[in-house]
């Protein structure tokens, strides 16, 4: 099958990014789907009250320092709250409970002028491709780190972030954090802040922990399933993108073992869609959770996907989902079928 004409279609297997430390640094910002995201705009779901509890505290995390230390007639006593925040928070909660929008919320509220915002992935990027020290020099003096899923399941990039983000907060730098839940931890979240600290050990006192209970408000206008296109409807599909990419789904899963997880996000730059053809079922862990970094930088750059063949809800095998990446993959499939349907 051949993609219309009339569309400049790209083949994201024809893409092999390469990116520099500076332009590393440069890109962390929030996703463009987070360049407004605010408190205010933070949709909390009032039969979860920790949702309006963590925004509140987070809100006291961006306060002034100055706001609390205020002397004179007219000075406040800091509340029980604010007085047990730590130069570290770790957002602890399942997949679509808003823990980005609220991290992306700190970015842009905390009164920093040198402040960054990534995927653990990407800060592990950037360290290996400065050099541990360099890394530590550049960042020295920042005011805040914001750091979106926090891998646990890498024994060795987990004791390098830890010893960085160390460094860094020894030095007056203050961390907002979420995470994945690692291998073979079971609730979806549910003990993923017992996890996280364990994991960062000599850290683990410098973070407060903040749950953030909820459903996955991806799913609440959704009927749970992925939209998948016959040929025609793909062709079609594509023909009305301006910039869409077009490739076999097999293609693409081969293509991504040959570039760095890091890189991803330069595979979708400049695309309004994404058009995979015959997608099937995953039962490769390691070619599955590569796909599962691809997802997240479609839904980070909110590209509508366009998919013939098997339904892209049913992509990761039944016992893959049972397994230790259980949350990866639910959160994954939560993006593709939003992502379908956009």
């Amino acid at each position: 099958m051949t993609s219309a004409a009339s569309s400049t279609v790209v083949h994201l297997t024809d893409r092999n990014p390469q990116l520099t430390g500076d332009e590393m640094v440069a890109s962390l910002v929030p996703p463009p789907q987070f360049d407004g995201a605010t408190f205010e705009t933070y949709r909390t779901d009032d039969a979860y009250p920790s949702q309006r509890e963590a925004k509140e505290l987070l809100m006291t995390f961006c306060a002034p320092a100055s706001t609390a230390k205020r002397g004179g007639l007219f000075s406040r006593r800091k509340t029980p709250k604010e007085a047990e925040l730590k130069p570290g928070v770790y957002l602890d909660g399942g997949f679509g409970v808003g823990k980005t929008h609220l991290l992306a919320s700190v970015f842009h509220a905390f009164p920093a002028r040198r402040k960054y915002f990534g995927s653990f992935i990407e800060y592990t990027a950037l360290v290996g491709a400065l050099g541990y020290r360099n890394a530590v020099d550049l960042f020295r003096g920042t005011g805040l780190l914001c750091i979106d899923e926090f891998e646990l399941d890498d024994p060795g990039d987990t004791m390098v972030m830890t010893r960085f983000l160390g460094e860094l907060v020894a030095a007056g730098t203050r961390v907002t954090a979420t995470s994945n839940t690692p291998p073979n931890a079971l609730g979806e979240g549910r003990f993923a802040a017992q996890d996280f600290l364990r994991e960062i050990q000599a850290m683990s006192d410098s973070f407060q922990t903040i749950r953030i209970d909820g459903v996955d408000y991806r799913q609440r206008a959704l009927d749970g399933a992925a939209v998948t296109l016959d040929d025609a409807e793909y062709a079609a599909a594509l023909a009305a993108a301006t910039s869409p990419s077009d490739d076999d789904f097999d293609d693409v899963i081969r293509h991504l073992a040959t570039v760095h997880p890091s890189r991803y996000v330069r595979l979708v730059t400049g695309l309004d869609a994404v058009g995979l053809r015959n997608v099937r079922q995953l039962t490769d862990q390691s070619e599955a959770l590569r796909f599962v970094a691809l997802v997240d930088r479609i839904y980070d750059a909110q590209l509508p996907i366009r998919a013939t063949g098997l339904a892209l809800n049913d992509v990761f095998s039944e016992e893959m989902v049972a397994g230790g990446y259980r949350k990866k993959y639910l959160r994954a499939v939560s993006r593709l079928n939003a992502q379908t349907h956009s």
